[in-house]
C-alpha cells in the first residue's frame, strides 16, 4: 500500500471493489456531454479474468486510489505473455487510467502499477492499453469535444498533463479519419479501384451469415497474418477470437464486413459496425436494459460507422486491394444510408492505409497517443 497524508492507493480485492474501479467513470465524466457512458455490464466482463479468454495468457492488478473513503483514481498493470513471445521484449502495460486532475494521485497510480510490473521482471511501461492492443487503446490528445465512436477510448484534456507530468514519453500516435460520403468519391478513384479488381483477379463480398462460423475462421487466419508485421500487433488466440465474434454478432451489419477474395481464397477483410455509441450516449446510467432500449429507439438515428479492421494478407499488400476494400466499404454504408465513416486506429506510420484513407479525402481529426517510462 502506498500512502501520503492526503490519499492511499490500494489493489481491487473483492467484487465491491471491482464495482467501485467500474463506476468511478461516472465520477470523472457524469457532467461530460461528450461522454458516451458504456454498459457496466461490458466492464465487468472486460475485467473478468475467468470470463475474459484474454487472461489465459495475461495477468492484471488493479489499483483504486482513495481519500477520505471515496476513489479518486484507478489504474492496472497487465502483463501480455503473448506479446512478449512475439516481440521478443519485456514490456509490461497499464491501462483503465482515470483520475482528478492532481497531479500527486497520477503519479501514485503510475507508481504502483510500474511497482507491480516490476515485480513481474518487466522492464518498461507501455499505454493506456485496456488490456490490450485488441481491445480499445491510446489517450485522446485533441478533439476533445466529439464523443469517441464504438469502441474507441475517450478522456479529459488534462489526462495529457497528467501523463506527461509524470514523464510517460509517447512512443506511437493512432490517426481516426473522418470520412464523409459526400466528397469519398472521385473519378480516379473509382477507376482505380476497377483497375485493381480486374488486374489481381479480386472479387468481393460480405460476410455470409449461413455459413459465418466459417467465415470466422477465415477472416482469424487473415487476421493474424495482416497484422503480423505492424508494430505492437499481437496474434488473436482461438478463444478471443472467438469471443469478440460472438460480441459483435449482436450489433453486426453483415453487409459492412466484407471479404477480399483471389483465386478461391479469402486473402484480406474489412470489418465495420455502426456507431452503436450514437445511441448508448443517451444511456447515461450505463445499465443493460437502458442500453437495449436506446438501441432500439435511436437505430434509425445512427448516421455513421467505424471502420474497426481492415487488411490483407502480406502477399497483397502492394496489391492495392486495402484500397479497394475501403472503397466497396464505402459504397456498402452508402447503400445502407449511413452518411459518415471513421477509419480507426491507424498507426501513424502505416503509409499504406495513411495513404488509403486520404485518397478517400478522409479528415484525420483524433489522435491517440501511445506512451512508454522505463521501470
Amino acid at each position: 500500500m502506498t500512502a501520503s497524508t492526503a490519499f492511499t492507493v490500494r489493489p481491487v480485492r473483492s467484487k465491491a471493489d471491482e464495482t467501485q474501479f467500474i463506476r468511478f467513470l461516472w465520477k470523472i465524466y457524469a457532467n461530460d456531454p461528450a461522454w458516451v457512458p458504456p454498459l457496466m455490464m461490458d466492464r465487468r466482463k472486460i475485467i473478468d479474468r475467468k470470463k475474459n479468454p484474454f487472461y489465459q495468457h495475461a495477468e492484471i492488478e488493479m489499483f483504486l486510489a482513495e481519500r477520505g473513503g471515496e476513489v479518486i483514481g484507478r489504474i492496472a498493470g497487465i502483463t501480455n505473455e503473448n506479446h512478449n513471445k512475439e516481440h521478443n521484449d519485456t514490456i509490461g502495460f497499464f491501462g483503465f487510467f482515470e483520475c482528478v486532475d492532481e497531479q500527486p494521485v497520477a503519479n501514485a497510480l503510475f507508481d504502483e502499477a510500474k511497482k507491480w510490473l516490476k515485480s513481474k521482471g518487466r522492464t518498461a511501461m507501455r499505454g493506456p492499453v485496456n488490456p490490450s492492443v485488441n481491445d480499445e487503446i491510446g489517450l485522446l490528445v485533441n478533439a476533445f469535444d466529439k464523443p469517441a465512436v464504438a469502441m474507441m477510448t475517450y478522456n479529459p484534456e488534462y489526462y495529457v498533463r497528467l501523463f506527461e507530468g509524470y514523464g510517460l514519453t509517447k512512443v506511437r500516435d493512432l490517426y481516426a479519419y473522418l470520412l464523409d460520403q459526400r466528397t469519398v468519391y472521385s473519378e480516379r478513384f473509382i477507376r482505380a479501384n476497377d483497375i485493381i479488381k480486374q488486374r489481381g483477379g479480386l472479387t468481393f463480398r460480405p460476410i455470409d451469415m449461413k455459413n459465418f462460423t466459417a467465415d470466422v475462421d477465415r477472416i482469424k487466419v487473415v487476421y493474424n497474418k495482416a497484422w503480423s508485421r505492424n508494430w505492437g500487433a499481437v496474434p488473436m488466440t482461438n478463444a478471443e477470437f472467438d469471443a469478440l465474434a460472438k460480441d459483435l454478432k449482436m450489433v453486426m451489419e453483415p453487409n459492412l464486413i466484407i471479404l477480399a477474395e483471389a483465386n478461391g481464397e479469402v486473402i484480406g477483410f474489412s470489418l465495420a459496425l455502426p456507431d452503436i455509441n450514437r445511441a448508448l450516449i443517451h444511456n447515461r446510467n450505463g445499465g443493460t436494459l437502458g442500453g437495449l432500449y436506446h438501441l432500439y429507439t435511436k437505430k434509425k438515428k445512427i448516421d455513421l460507422v467505424r471502420i474497426i479492421v481492415l487488411g490483407v494478407i502480406p502477399e497483397y499488400q502492394k496489391s492495392g486491394a486495402s484500397g479497394v476494400l475501403f472503397y466497396e466499404t464505402a459504397v456498402a454504408a452508402q447503400k445502407l444510408g449511413y452518411k459518415f465513416g471513421e477509419a480507426s486506429w491507424v498507426l501513424e506510420d502505416n503509409v499504406m492505409m495513411n495513404r488509403a484513407a486520404e485518397m478517400m479525402k478522409g479528415e484525420r481529426y483524433k489522435t491517440y497517443r501511445l506512451y512508454e517510462n522505463e521501470i
